[in-house]
C-alpha cells in the first residue's frame, strides 16, 4: 500500500527523520489552518479540494511513519481516490503556511519521539507530546548558541563525546536520560566509558519585573516540591517570574506570557541578564534571564496562576532596596531571584538613564 504525503508532513527534513524515500506527485486542493503541524497532535492542517496544485511525495509506509502518525493522531485521508497523510479530516482558518524555523522544530519532535524505547505506547508519547516539544526547541537553541567560555576554552571537534549507548528509565512530565559515554581528555587522549544520568527539564525564563521610576520590583511566592522533599520547613519561596518556553515560541514570547501568567502583568520592555545552565552536572535546563520593566502602581499585586497547571502563586510589590537587603540577609533562597536582584542592583542607574533617554 502506498500513501501521498503532504504539507509539513512532506517536507525533506521530515522524509529523512521517517527515513523515506519517495516519489513527486500532485494533488488537487489547498491546506487550511495547520499552524502547530508537527508540534500539536491536533495541529495539523485540513486539505480541501480545489483546483490548485498541492505537492506531495508518494511513499510506502514503514515502521517509523506508523510510529510517529499514532503519536500524532494521524490516520490516511481519501482524497480524489488517494490516501492522503499529514492532513486532518476537518479544519478550517488561513491558508497553511509553514516557515523553515518550524519545519526545522517539527522534524526535531519527529526525531524525539521516534527515539523513545519501543515499549513506551504511543498514547504515553502524545500525552507527553507538550514536554517533547520543550525539549526538542531546547536542543535547537543549543545548536545555535555561541560556545561559551570565550576564548579561554578550547573548542572540541564534533567528536569529542562519544555516546555508546542509552536508555530511559522515566518519562513522566519531565525525563531522566541515562548515557554511556566517553569524552575527549585535557591531556589529549579518550575517557574511560562512564555512565551519567541527565534530568531533561528543558529551556525555561526568569523575569524580575521593576518599575524605574518607582524603583520596585514584584515577586511571587509558591510552594516547591523539591524544597518540601529536602525537608525545608519553608517549601514556599520566593521566586521571580519563571516558566519553560513552549514549543514554537520565542524566549520573549515566553517571557512576557509567563508575566501576565503568573502575575498579571504586561512587560514594556525585556532587558536580557545573563543566560545560564543553574546546575549543569546533571541538569539539562537553560535559563534565560531578563529584567523586564514594568508599571507597578500600589495595588497591583494579588493571586494568580494557571488553574489548569494547579499553580497557587502570589505577588509581592516591594522596593528593590527591600529585596536586596532580603539576598544579603540570606533570605532569599531561590538562586535566579538572588542573582537577579544583584544584577539590577549593579546596573540600576544605568538602566533607569538609559530609558529615560529612550
Amino acid at each position: 500500500m502506498s500513501l501521498v504525503l503532504t504539507g509539513p508532513l512532506a517536507t525533506p527534513r521530515m522524509l529523512q527523520v521517517l527515513g523515506l524515500q519517495g516519489t513527486d506527485v500532485q494533488l488537487g486542493g489547498r491546506l487550511l489552518g495547520g499552524a502547530r503541524a508537527g508540534l500539536d497532535r491536533d495541529g495539523w492542517p485540513a486539505l480541501v479540494p480545489g483546483p490548485e496544485p498541492l505537492a506531495g511525495v508518494e511513499v510506502t509506509p514503514n515502521a517509523k511513519l506508523d510510529r510517529y502518525a499514532a503519536v500524532m493522531g494521524l490516520r490516511p485521508q481519501d482524497h480524489q481516490g488517494q490516501l492522503v497523510m499529514g492532513v486532518a479530516p476537518q479544519g478550517e482558518g488561513a491558508m497553511w503556511a509553514f516557515d523553515d524555523a518550524q519545519d526545522l522544530l517539527a522534524a526535531e519532535i519527529a526525531a524525539q519521539v521516534l527515539a523513545a524505547p519501543p515499549d513506551v505506547c504511543a498514547d504515553s508519547l502524545a500525552m507527553r507530546l507538550p514536554m517533547i516539544g520543550i525539549w526538542a526547541g531546547s536542543r535547537l537553541r543549543a545548536q545555535s548558541m555561541e560556545p561559551s567560555g570565550g576564548d579561554l576554552v578550547a573548542r572540541r571537534p564534533a567528536g569529542a563525546v562519544t555516546m555508546l549507548r542509552g536508555r530511559q528509565p522515566f518519562a513522566g512530565f519531565f525525563a531522566v536520560e541515562e548515557r554511556q559515554l566517553t569524552h575527549a581528555l585535557h591531556e589529549g587522549g579518550e575517557s574511560r566509558p562512564m555512565i551519567r544520568e541527565g534530568f531533561m527539564m528543558g529551556d525555561a525564563v526568569v523575569v524580575l519585573p521593576w518599575d524605574p521610576v518607582r524603583d520596585r520590583v514584584t515577586v511571587i511566592e509558591q510552594f516547591r516540591f523539591a524544597p518540601a522533599l529536602r525537608g525545608d520547613p519553608q517549601p514556599w519561596l520566593l521566586e521571580p517570574v519563571a516558566g519553560r518556553v513552549d514549543a514554537g515560541e520565542t524566549v520573549e514570547e515566553a517571557a512576557r506570557r509567563e508575566a501576565l501568567e503568573e502575575a498579571d502583568l504586561r512587560l514594556d520592555r525585556l532587558v536580557p541578564c545573563f543566560h545560564a545552565y543553574p546546575s549543569p552536572g546533571a541538569v539539562c535546563e537553560f535559563l534565560y534571564q531578563f529584567i523586564g520593566i514594568a508599571d507597578l502602581p500600589d495595588g497591583c499585586a494579588g493571586i494568580h496562576g494557571l488553574e489548569g497547571e494547579a499553580e497557587d502563586i502570589r505577588g509581592h510589590l516591594l522596593p528593590r532596596a527591600r529585596l536586596s537587603a532580603m539576598v544579603d540577609a540570606g533570605e532569599i533562597t531561590n538562586g535566579p531571584l538572588a542573582t537577579l536582584s544583584l544584577w539590577l542592583d549593579a546596573r540600576a542607574d544605568r538602566l533607569r538613564a538609559e530609558l529615560a533617554g529612550a
